[in-house]
């Protein structure tokens, strides 16, 4: 994601305010600083352009000492010098954004770890914090997933409630080739695998069906149709999942459950 001046600003509006008040009382004007970022447990970093991006806004600047992706013991990600009332001002925002993306890269990556070897990938949803979706979704990739839709303009998911206002599956994927783009039908039962298959579409979503369902569908379908399972998905089930034969697993924990990594900023 290309971070804008406005994005930043805004982040720093919500925490800032009118202004630091401790760090302008306690912090001479012209004092500098050194400081490290550093994680406390093992996990996948994500998120250091946009923490870079709120030291730059306030005058300080962030080095690296990661990238994006990379899997990370305790110790040193990243530092930062500068003024030391931008510093300690744009600290809390910076970690914000690191542990939360950081957070969502990690678990990722136990998921992709997880279906390792079967040929399923991973995939995100739509279930992202507003405003940071974009984000969100990078960290995702960083932890070795893929993106599913980046919003409701670049795919079509047909699902339970837009099948109840049509009068059938089929004239669903039938008004949605008007649109150009791939058509995914969400099935809830092998019965409606077989309609949706029948209908044309490309993509399957398989909404919370039983292994047994899933592997009917794979059956079923015998390749005419990508299939992603959805629902309900944990790091104890995805294996299983995967090793039905499905192409795709879609989890909404990745980016609406993950918990932050513990990172931390520490003055010099």
């Amino acid at each position: 994601m290309e971070l804008t001046a406005v994005d930043v600003r805004s982040w720093l509006a919500e925490d800032v305010g009118s202004g630091d008040a401790t760090t302008t009382a306690v912090i001479d004007e012209d004092a500098t600083c050194q400081a490290r970022i550093v994680v406390r447990e093992p996990g996948v970093v994500a998120g250091l352009q946009a923490a870079a991006a709120v030291f730059e806004a306030l005058g300080a600047r962030l080095e690296p000492l990661a990238a994006d992706g990379d899997r990370v013991v305790p110790g040193p990600i990243a530092r930062v010098q500068g003024p030391a009332r931008a510093v300690l001002t744009g600290e809390r925002l910076a970690l914000n954004l690191l542990c939360r993306l950081s957070g969502i890269a990690t678990l990722t990556r136990r998921y992709a770890d997880a279906v390792d070897g079967t040929g399923a990938t991973i995939l995100d949803t739509r279930k992202t914090t507003p405003g940071l979706r974009e984000l969100e979704k990078e960290a995702v990739r960083a932890g070795g997933g893929t993106n599913h839709r980046l919003g409701l303009d670049d795919g079509v998911l047909i699902k339970d409630n837009h099948l109840r206002l049509v009068p059938s599956l089929a004239e669903a994927v039938r008004r949605a080739r008007s649109t150009g783009l791939p058509v995914e039908v969400e099935c809830d039962t092998v019965d409606q695998v077989g309609e949706a298959l029948a209908a044309g579409a490309e993509r399957l979503l398989l909404d919370n069906m039983s292994l047994d369902e899933l592997r009917a569908a794979v059956s079923l379908a015998a390749g005419r149709s990508e299939l992603e399972a959805s629902g309900g998905v944990t790091l104890d089930t995805v294996r299983a999942i995967a090793e039905t034969g499905v192409d795709f697993i879609s989890v909404g924990a990745l980016t609406h459950s993950a918990r932050a990594l513990d990172v931390s900023l520490e003055v010099l």
